[in-house]
Formats: C-alpha cells, sequence, structure tokens
C-alpha cells in the first residue's frame, strides 16, 4: 500500500464519509430545499480532507512527544516507522487543509460566509487535538471532539449546504452518526491503554480504565440502535438500518471478552464496517422515506 494511503488512515474515513451521506439524505424532500449535488461532492471533498489532514497531523504530532513507536498497534505510523519525516507529514496535513478549504470556500461562496468559520474552526479543532501546546486528545476530550465534529458538525452541515438553514431531522440523525463515529476512536482508545499511559497520553480510556471503557464502547452501539425509532418517527425508513445489527455482533463480542491488545485489532475494522453499514442504510431509509 502507498505510504501515503496508509498514513491517511482509510479505515477511519467512514468517519466522514458517513456524515455528508446522511446530512444529505436527511435535506432530500425537506421542506423549503432542494439538494445540490455539486454540494454534496463539496461537502464530502471537506470532510475527508479534515479527517485525512486530521490524520496526518495525528501521526508527526504523536511522534514528536513519544506517543507513537515503531511497534505500536494499529495503522502505519509514517514517522514513527521512518516511512517518513515530520517535514513530510506537515506538508502532507498543509495539502489536505487546503484542498478542504478550496471546496468549503466554494460551498460558502454559493450558500453564505458562516461556513467559513465553521471551516475554520473544524480545520483548528482537528489540528489541536494532537498538536499545539495543550492538545485536548492527550487530555481525554477525543471523544467529545469526535462526535462533536464528525456527528453533529457534520451530519448538520452536510444537510446546510443544501437547506440553508439548521434542520432538526439532520441535527437529530447526527446523534447516532455521532455515536458510531465515538465507538470507533473509544475501541481504539482502548487497544492503546498501556502504550498511551507509558506515554503519558491521558486519553478518555486511560482515564477511565479498561472496564468502564468497554461498558462505554457497548452504550454506543446501543445508543446508535436506539435512535432509530425516534428518527423513524419523521422518516420510517430510518429503520432500514436496523440491518446493520449483525455488523455489530462481532466487534461486541471482542470487547466484551476483555481482549486486549493485537486481540483489539479486529473490533477496530469490525466497528469502521458496522459505521458504514448503519450510515449507508439510514442515508438510504431517509431518503427513500422522504
Amino acid at each position: 500500500m502507498n505510504r501515503w494511503v496508509a498514513g491517511a488512515r482509510p479505515r477511519t474515513l467512514p468517519a466522514a464519509v458517513v456524515p455528508v451521506l446522511v446530512g444529505t439524505a436527511a435535506a432530500t424532500g425537506a421542506d423549503g430545499g432542494t439538494v445540490v449535488w455539486w454540494r454534496a461532492v463539496a461537502a464530502l471533498v471537506v470532510a475527508v480532507a479534515i479527517q485525512v489532514g486530521t490524520n496526518y497531523v495525528n501521526d508527526y504530532a504523536d511522534a514528536e512527544r513519544g506517543a507513537d513507536t515503531a511497534e505500536r498497534l494499529g495503522p502505519t505510523r509514517l514517522v514513527a516507522s521512518g516511512l517518513a519525516t515530520a517535514g513530510e507529514l506537515k506538508r502532507a496535513a498543509l495539502a489536505a487543509a487546503v484542498t478542504a478549504a478550496v471546496a468549503g470556500l466554494a460551498l460558502a461562496v454559493a450558500v453564505g460566509p458562516e461556513l467559513v468559520v465553521v471551516g475554520a474552526v473544524s480545520l483548528a479543532a482537528g489540528f489541536f487535538y494532537t498538536a499545539g501546546p495543550r492538545p485536548y486528545g492527550y487530555a481525554g476530550l477525543g471523544e467529545v471532539f469526535v462526535f462533536v465534529f464528525f456527528g453533529v458538525v457534520a451530519t448538520v452541515g452536510s444537510a446546510y449546504v443544501h437547506l440553508e438553514r439548521i434542520d432538526l431531522l439532520a441535527l437529530a440523525a447526527s446523534v447516532p452518526v455521532g455515536l458510531l463515529a465515538t465507538a470507533l476512536l473509544v475501541v481504539n482508545n482502548l487497544r492503546d491503554i498501556p502504550t498511551d499511559t507509558a506515554s503519558g497520553k491521558r486519553t478518555l480510556a486511560v482515564r477511565l480504565g479498561a472496564p468502564p471503557t468497554r461498558a462505554l464502547y457497548v452504550a454506543l452501539l446501543a445508543g446508535a440502535f436506539v435512535a432509530l425509532p425516534v428518527l423513524a418517527l419523521s422518516r420510517p425508513g430510518a429503520l432500514l438500518a436496523a440491518l446493520s445489527a449483525p455488523l455489530a455482533l462481532r466487534p461486541l463480542r471482542v470487547v466484551a471478552s476483555e481482549a486486549v491488545g493485537v486481540r483489539l485489532l479486529p473490533a477496530l475494522a469490525q466497528t469502521g464496517r458496522l459505521q458504514l453499514g448503519y450510515g449507508v442504510l439510514l442515508a438510504l431509509g431517509l431518503a427513500v422515506s422522504a
């Protein structure tokens, strides 16, 4: 695999794609709105570019702080493994940020200058997650960042670019989207408790400990499915996402089994598949019942 593709952590990209799909589907058939497809594509470019840029920043920032080593489990770390220098990662992160900015500015011209503010805050949040003098990802706030920006902001924003207003259905749909995106980070941080503890990275998982983190993961997945009947009050097709429930069984078993280290890697990939399957089905259900 190309080193830059590996460093972008493709398995995390459903967290960027799903909210755009769901937000666009929520805008479909909404009162006073029409889906403009080039805006949907631009919103997808923004979301994916911010995710990739955040992953690159995370790579070089963690390496510089000593939180990553070549032996660390999980996705390829370019700096720690010697596949790229910190300078190369910074330039790659900047390229991703510029890509997001260009697509975002096109949307801002078409929709309104408020999108410039949203985009700037989102880029800053991605940078300060693990970079800067006081990265909040090291203070146990990473889950809040993921829920807010890859749940609420991305989903509501993806509907906003079409409707030019905050849509209540998109806001409601952003909750399960954010819960599953957060679950992906939770299982990642559960796997990394030993190495994060040794490097002084005080993630929420480190602060809570393994048993409460496992319980949190279960609650996040359960919450995503509990939300479906509420969404169905407005769009009955939302219940279609319940068909993704079998995808939740394997990662739930792995996490509940008290697996640690490398044994948690399958749960990470399976959570990504669940997130994507749930998101595609939810978007389809929202669209067909509009």
